[in-house]
């Protein structure tokens, strides 16, 4: 349950980075004018899905999309789900209007939209309608305010800021029923195999990613767990010439096992020419 469940989410939040938001391309922007990656989701040594990215610009609009599929127990559970967000730009500020979240699973399906005004969630809208829970911490209007959705908010973790090293920020995140921080540190650096890089390496920025749950949660052992798991990690390789990071690798240990996502194909492209194209397939 908790792979089935969980990581899709949590995955959703950090891959989220590699569909960097692609605004207009002006000088000093640096947003990219598109991006389509793929990644491999492997449990425990063994691949069990894919999850896909895409792009689009219309003036200072930013539209992200993204697409899961996973497959456990040689097949018998199959789960897929498609995300989307749209949006406005303002310099270095992603500002989130729309988000949707669908999923299926076996017999299963649902969805989430949530509306913002003013980066303020002003409407949340489930089907089917979630049942009620006992020990679940209520969300209050006031931890619907200053927040992102998650495509926006890990794609906010894809700006390098004003330090060279891009593992340093908190963002406020909610996904239509849990409000929660995501607390990146810097944990150091490694060397990621580029063959258009002098020497064929490049630096990868690795960074700690802290769950840190504010409301909508429900305090059991699993949030407990991802709470105090200080072993959650993303990889982040920079795009030449630009102030943006994309995500080489997440390790997201569980309960159940560790969950990893790679990158198996990137093309981002900036003021219409492409800056950086990864394939490993």
């Amino acid at each position: 349950m908790l792979l089935r469940l969980r990581l899709p989410r949590f995955a959703a939040f950090l891959l989220a980075a590699a569909c960097l938001s692609p605004g207009e391309s002006r000088a000093g922007d640096g947003w990219p004018s598109s991006v389509q990656a793929s990644y491999d989701v492997n449990f425990n040594g063994l691949n069990v899905g894919t999850y896909d990215f895409q792009s689009s610009q219309e003036g200072q609009s930013y539209r992200l999309a993204s697409n899961a599929k996973l497959s456990l127990l040689l097949g018998a559970l199959r789960w897929t789900g498609t995300t989307h967000s749209s949006g406005k730009l303002a310099g270095d500020t992603a500002k989130p209007q729309a988000f949707g979240f669908d999923y299926k699973a076996q017999s299963k399906s649902g969805s989430t939209q949530m509306a913002f005004t003013d980066d303020t969630v002003t409407q949340v809208l489930h089907s089917p309608p979630p049942k009620i829970k006992e020990g679940i911490v209520p969300v209050e209007a006031q931890h619907l305010k200053g927040v992102l959705d998650p495509l926006t908010a890990v794609m906010a973790l894809s700006r390098g800021g004003s330090t060279a090293n891009p593992c340093s920020k908190r963002i406020p995140v909610y996904d239509g029923y849990q409000r929660f921080d995501l607390v990146l540190t810097p944990k150091g650096q490694t060397a990621i195999d580029d063959p258009q890089a002098p020497g064929h390496t490049t630096t990868g920025f690795v960074c700690r990613v802290r769950y840190v749950p504010i409301a909508g949660h429900k305090a059991d052992e699993n949030t407990k767990y991802m709470a105090h798991n200080n072993d959650i990690e993303i990889i982040l390789r920079a795009v030449p010439a630009s102030n943006i990071f994309i995500p080489q690798q997440v390790t997201i240990p569980t309960i159940a096992g560790a969950a990893t996502l790679v990158a198996r194909r990137v093309q981002v492209a900036i003021n219409g020419r492409q800056q950086l194209a990864l394939v490993n397939d």
